[in-house]
């Protein structure tokens, strides 16, 4: 670990995870979590008001976890970044005002990032600096996007991406509709391991020869899925759970593995990086791995603690935009909750005018906050 490496804290609140971690280089230090989905699981999703507030709840002490469990003093640090969009907007503002105080209180630059950049830069963490350039493909509740990048601090361009449901959220209207709780995921992955994927025959969505080669559609999918049961109950047959979890699965599966490997065949690209919650789905491992193996493609997937969504991804980012010297943000920063992927990061106008000479009633405030 070179000592002239940046050390970065990252905060991550897109959704309904607080994350927060500490990087220094392309080594994790820290990795702290603390989520509210078991207040959501009644639900059966998201509440944003919810996560908000929980979110508040959690910032401080997760962020005081994450400096004890890395072992390193707030002043060391050489920057603090920020999910600065796309996700929830009222989750994304706890953590950019959040990060806004500490940059201030510490004297340090403050970077806005993007929270699908992150989910790519992560995997540095796992397998060492990313190739250039990547191809990623991001599953996620929210997002499922194939995106090529030559440089993931200043150009991600998007191939394709859903046109209605992300593969995330077909996986939790799936499982609502089996009354498996949520999130859909885990359980749905879990189930399908001990039922036939070849069972049901569900429908890939565009996948004819004239659909867009890159984008996702799992709309029809989960509405074939959902008629396909509601038949069986209304026929007053018992529902093949495992059948349906594994068919189902396969279905989504399939998709988005094909179409990955066609985009490195098209763009020439010898490698594929799998990111997003979703990418901790066992048997989209599986078939992407034999797939890619075949094709002559080297597959890299972030083990599933660094799929999901973390704040070790946002610091990774953050250590890459110290590394390459990209501008920092201003401390009128705001939250984006649709920010375009083609900006990993946020720069502003005044990048290095962090603390204001003339604020010397903070100055003061400062030195009570971090001695």
């Amino acid at each position: 670990m070179a000592a002239d490496e940046p050390l970065v804290l990252g905060i991550e609140t897109s959704c309904d995870e607080t994350g927060v971690g500490i990087v220094h280089g392309t080594t994790l230090l820290a990795d702290a979590v603390a989520s509210s989905v078991d207040t959501h699981a009644r639900f059966g999703g998201v509440v944003p008001e919810i996560a908000s507030r929980a979110h508040l709840e959690a910032m401080v002490p997760t962020i005081e976890r994450a400096l004890k469990e890395a072992g390193v003093s707030p002043k060391d640090l050489d920057g603090i970044a920020v999910t600065a969009g796309p996700g929830l907007a009222g989750a994304l503002l706890v953590g950019v005002s959040a990060a806004k105080a500490y940059a201030y209180a510490l004297g340090k630059p403050l970077y806005g990032v993007n929270h699908l950049a992150s989910h790519i830069c992560v995997d540095q963490l796992e397998h060492g600096r990313l190739p250039e350039p990547t191809m990623a493909l991001l599953v996620s509740g929210g997002h499922s996007s194939l995106l090529l990048s030559s440089d993931i601090t200043s150009d991600v361009r998007p191939l394709g991406a859903t046109i209605d449901d992300a593969a995330g959220e077909a996986f939790d209207k799936i499982a609502r509709v089996l009354d498996l709780g949520f999130p859909g995921g885990p359980v749905i992955d879990r189930l399908a391991r001990e039922g036939d994927p070849k069972a049901i025959a569900f429908p890939r969505g565009l996948s004819g020869a004239k659909d867009p080669a890159y984008d996702f559609s799992f709309s029809g999918l989960k509405t074939a899925v959902a008629r396909w049961i509601e038949a069986k109950r209304n026929a007053g047959e018992d529902v093949p759970v495992r059948d349906v979890a594994a068919s189902f699965q396969e279905a989504v599966v399939d998709v988005l593995t094909r179409k990955a490997v066609r985009a490195c065949k098209d763009e020439g690209v010898d490698h594929l990086m799998i990111g997003g919650g979703v990418a901790a789905n066992s048997r989209l491992r599986a078939l992407a791995q034999e797939r890619c193996e075949r094709a002559g493609i080297r597959l890299r997937v972030p083990r599933p603690g660094l799929c999901t969504d973390n704040g070790a991804m946002v610091a990774a980012l953050g250590a890459e935009m110290v590394a390459r010297n990209r501008p920092a943000s201003d401390l009128e920063l705001s939250a984006d909750s649709s920010l375009p992927v083609t900006d990993p990061h946020v720069p502003g106008a005044h990048a290095h005018d962090h603390v204001h000479d003339h604020d010397h009633v903070h100055e003061v405030s400062k030195e009570n906050l971090y001695p």
